[in-house]
């Protein structure tokens, strides 16, 4: 079972014109071609280890801007208007993964809430920074981009030393967070991964590997490594019996 964050947004479905939770369905489809099965964690809820501890896995999926108050920061005209709900349910969350070990995949927001968790900060719009849009070249639109990725690293042993992805961001990770080491950069030095070495399975993408409908690598890696942990918690459940 993999948990997966979602959205609460004003949507249209059906007849109904409503609050809604939601998500892409290409995570879910994701995870379902690389073997897992997806669970929907809305941002609403008490979101501890010992109410998660059922889970094998967990996405944080890609989404709004984390409000800058969060790391520090007053809001550049740019930055979206803050969700506090969801902000406060996914710290929540990461905080129960890295409590429980618990594989991770962090997608684009989610990368970015990774780092700020972990005490980082952000670049809240990085065309000032780089000086071109290739990581956001238009509203909905996803860019490409060709990432160097660190020899030695999880992401390495999963797509190689050099991949394309697809990404639409506008922000982008500044100072790191605690024990978070770059693994990929884009040719404009963004950098695009970062993981967590001493755990067994944290990898966050700042681009968007649903997206890719040809190549589900990166979630079989989390469903593997997801099953993984399944077989170590069983034995300690069965002794609680």
């Amino acid at each position: 079972m993999i948990g997966v964050t979602t959205y609460l947004e004003h949507s249209t479905f059906g007849i109904w014109e409503a609050e809604a939770v939601v998500l892409h369905r290409v995570y879910v489809e994701s995870i379902a071609a690389a073997g897992g099965n997806a669970v929907l964690l809305p941002p609403i809820g008490d979101w501890r280890a010992e109410t998660v501890d059922w889970l094998d896995g967990l996405v944080l999926s890609g989404g709004a801007d984390i409000d800058p108050i969060r790391y520090g920061q007053p809001p550049h005209p740019t930055t979206g208007t803050p969700q506090p709900a969801r902000d406060d349910a996914e710290l929540a969350l990461v905080e129960a993964a890295l409590e429980l070990d618990l594989p991770l995949l962090a997608v684009c927001r989610g990368m970015q809430l990774l780092n700020v968790a972990l005490g980082g900060t952000l670049h809240q719009h990085t065309p000032e920074v780089v000086g071109t849009t290739d990581h956001q070249p238009q509203v909905a639109t996803f860019g490409k981009l060709d990432l160097a990725v660190a020899p030695d690293s999880r992401l390495a042993g999963i797509v190689g030393s050099a991949v394309q992805v697809q990404c639409h961001h506008h922000q982008s990770v500044d100072l790191l967070g605690a024990g978070l080491v770059p693994t990929a950069t884009a040719p404009d030095g963004t950098v695009e991964a970062l993981e967590l070495p001493d755990r067994p399975f944290a990898l966050a993408l700042q681009s968007h590997p649903e997206q890719n409908a040809e190549d589900f690598r990166v979630f079989a890696a989390l469903v593997e490594a997801a099953r993984a942990h399944a077989q170590r918690r069983t034995p300690a459940r069965r002794d609680s019996r």
